[in-house]
């Protein structure tokens, strides 16, 4: 009598005819449909017929992130060899915890010698003889994709068998707590000929808190993508490979210096580095191919050379600042950052960018302007003290198409509410709006698009809303997304809606909506 598991097993591969169209499939086509699946899932198909098992023990792409998560330990001994009882017990995943980090020896274990390995990920707590054990393995397997993120009791080098791999395209090692030390540099510039995408997180460089050599095209010529993160004692990084098309570093807090070139970069991304308290600190770049730049939470450096950035289309700045003390080569060195960028398209100042350039040590003229910028998003505390490097960033903008304000709410500022007493009686935002349309002129005659986020009916946002729809002859749509209100606020806010419907408008064409 066929029991119910049989018969789910039999409808499983023949379906409705009896006929076991998927298994006549090739190799190829059945490892990319399970591919899609979970481990777990693909192992389990291992106990439907010999030809699904072997299917099982040759399949290229390994992926245990879903079994054994980082704070999941291993029951087995570290050097435990699997027995011929858990063989049999691979084949059947029910029989044995998914838990287990042995199941990712035993996997590679019996893994079909003929077969090649193309992806291996997993993460997991071990030691660091447990890790070179399994990338070992792997590297043997002919590994072209090793993704490992790893939690150990102490600090651990830098696997030295990726070194020596030739077929190895990305390798991927993100460590918890406490990290892990880079081999000398003589050793790691032998290595790598292969490699196209580097990732290394949670780096300990305090005693080599210079890589100006290592990452050079002779060491890596044929990398495509670096991900640097949280590199600890780093203080100066130099990166110069020509194949490099990607570069992103972040959490570099110690960092002094960056110096970064290569011809074909096109996305740069730079986040939450270098030492605010270094009075030398200095970035230089040149990077002609380069379209997408991301500068975000950086402190601001003493110096900032920009070369060739011609073909520069998109771009995020901000910037970090332990006080608002700006001095005179922090501004210059913002605004050669800025005027480096002078090409974009599409610009986004986050952070303090705005605070700087209203500055009181800020240089007129300073910044190059934006001829080419056709969207504009500002991040900002929209107070008082701001309203110079809003002008600043408007005269810059002549051909601005979309503009994009999201203000941050400190709560700590008082702001002014508007009042029906503002209506007729000009406010001094107002004035000092009014005092800037000449100036403004060109961006008043192409701007079409407004947004406003976190729009809370204060003075100075209706007063620059009221100014661009008076003079905004080519605007098209304004539009409000309100910030946080309580209901009190309900019926004050419906009134100065009101009232803003009624304001003149130098466009017939432009909608005011609040969302």
């Amino acid at each position: 009598m066929e029991t119910r598991s049989a018969k789910r097993k039999k409808y499983w591969l023949e379906g409705e005819n009896g006929i076991d169209r998927i298994s006549d499939l090739p190799d190829v086509v059945l490892h990319q449909i399970l591919f899609h699946l979970p481990i777990k899932s693909i192992a389990q198909t291992s106990v439907l017929s010999k030809r699904w098992r072997s299917l099982w023990i040759s399949f290229p792409d390994l992926d245990f992130t879903s079994i054994n998560p980082i704070g999941v330990a291993s029951t087995n001994a570290p050097n435990t060899k699997p027995s011929i009882k858990n063989k049999r017990l691979l084949l059947c995943p029910h029989s044995f915890s998914v838990k287990r980090l042995d199941f990712i020896s035993q996997v590679l274990a019996l893994r079909n010698k003929q077969s090649d390995l193309r992806i291996l990920r997993f993460r997991a707590p071990l030691s660091f003889s447990r890790l070179n054990g399994l990338i070992r393995l792997a590297v043997r397997q002919n590994v072209q994709e090793l993704d490992v993120e790893v939690a150990t009791d102490d600090y651990f080098n830098f696997p030295r068998s990726v070194l020596t791999s030739e077929s190895l395209r990305v390798f991927k090692l993100r460590s918890r707590y406490p990290g892990f030390r880079l081999l000398p540099p003589s050793v790691m510039k032998r290595g790598f000929q292969s490699l196209h995408t580097l990732s290394l997180s949670l780096v300990i460089l305090y005693d080599q808190p210079t890589l100006s050599d290592l990452f050079t095209d002779s060491s890596f010529p044929r990398l495509k993508k670096l991900n640097l993160d949280a590199c600890f004692g780093l203080k100066q990084l130099k990166v110069s490979c020509l194949a490099l098309e990607e570069f992103t570093l972040e959490n570099c807090f110690q960092l002094h210096g960056l110096d970064v070139s290569g011809a074909k970069l096109k996305t740069l991304q730079v986040a939450s580095c270098f030492d605010a308290y270094c009075d030398k600190s200095w970035v230089k770049i040149n990077a002609p191919s380069l379209r997408v730049m991301v500068w975000e939470y950086n402190a601001i450096t003493e110096n900032s050379s920009l070369e060739n950035l011609v073909s520069a289309h998109e771009a995020s700045i901000g910037f970090f600042v332990l006080n608002e003390d700006f001095s005179v080569t922090k501004i210059r060195s913002v605004s050669n950052l800025l005027s480096a960028l002078s090409r974009l398209h599409t610009l986004t100042l986050e952070g303090q960018c705005v605070e700087v350039l209203s500055s009181r040590n800020y240089i007129a003229n300073l910044m190059h302007p934006f001829d080419q910028l056709k969207s504009l998003e500002l991040q900002t505390g929209f107070n008082k003290h701001n309203l110079p490097g809003l002008a600043y960033l408007f005269k810059c903008s002549p051909a601005l198409h979309t503009l994009i304000l999201k203000i941050l709410n400190d709560y700590k500022i008082e702001r002014r509410k508007w009042n029906k007493d503002l209506w007729d009686m000009p406010s001094s935002e107002e004035q000092f709006w009014e005092s800037q349309s000449q100036a403004l002129k060109p961006l008043l005659n192409n701007l079409s698009v407004v947004k406003i986020h976190g729009f809370l009916e204060c003075e100075n946002e209706v007063s620059l809303a009221k100014f661009l729809l008076k003079h905004g002859k080519a605007l098209q749509e304004m539009t409000f997304f309100s910030g946080h209100c309580n209901y009190r606020d309900s019926l004050r806010r419906q009134k100065i809606r009101s009232q803003m419907m009624g304001f003149s408008r130098a466009s017939s064409n432009a909608k005011i909506e609040f969302l």
